[in-house]
């Protein structure tokens, strides 16, 4: 939508730490206001792809009987996707609102910020009753630091310095 360069300078400077990921994601939603929904479809069906190996990994891992979950601070339009595609067990994202097929440039409900995401790391932990020690948590900006500090594995994937320096693995 002619955005990509603005958007991708506000995402940068917070993956980097240096704003918050709610001020980044408000700032990046309201660049959105007034984009047909018909848009996010076609960023789907046009831009996403998956890393190399994704989606072996994910079936493999669930065939050995692993639980997986997608936690993103990017949105549900595209996480239940990939979550269906990739037939994992759950997702947590932030909901667009949309109204009349038309983006409102806000978020509804809480912000999955690095709180969020590890809030829900926890309660997914819980609900499959094992510890957080047990868990891999992979990610690749500031806002997965939370999340990945109480993963008994962090693998930091494709990542920023500040990520790579604090995990397991990289």
């Amino acid at each position: 939508c002619g955005l990509k360069k603005q958007v991708s300078i506000i995402t940068e400077s917070a993956m980097r730490g240096e704003i918050d990921f709610t001020e980044s994601l408000t700032r990046r939603v309201g660049l959105l206001a007034g984009l047909e929904e018909t848009a996010l479809n076609t960023v789907y069906q046009e831009r996403l792809t998956y890393s190399p190996g994704a989606e072996t990994l994910i079936h493999a891992v669930s065939q050995a009987g692993l639980k997986t979950m997608l936690l993103s601070g990017g949105f549900t339009f595209f996480t239940e996707r990939i979550m269906n595609d990739l037939g994992m067990d759950t997702q947590c994202a932030n909901l667009l609102e949309i109204v009349n097929g038309k983006l409102t440039g806000r978020v509804l409900g809480d912000i999955v910020d690095a709180q969020k995401k590890a809030d829900a790391l926890l309660q997914f932990c819980h609900a499959n009753k094992t510890t957080p020690d047990r868990a891999i948590a992979v990610g690749d900006g500031a806002n997965d630091l939370v999340m990945m500090h109480h993963a008994g594995v962090s693998i930091a994937y494709r990542a920023k310095p500040k990520v790579a320096s604090k995990a397991t693995h990289a």
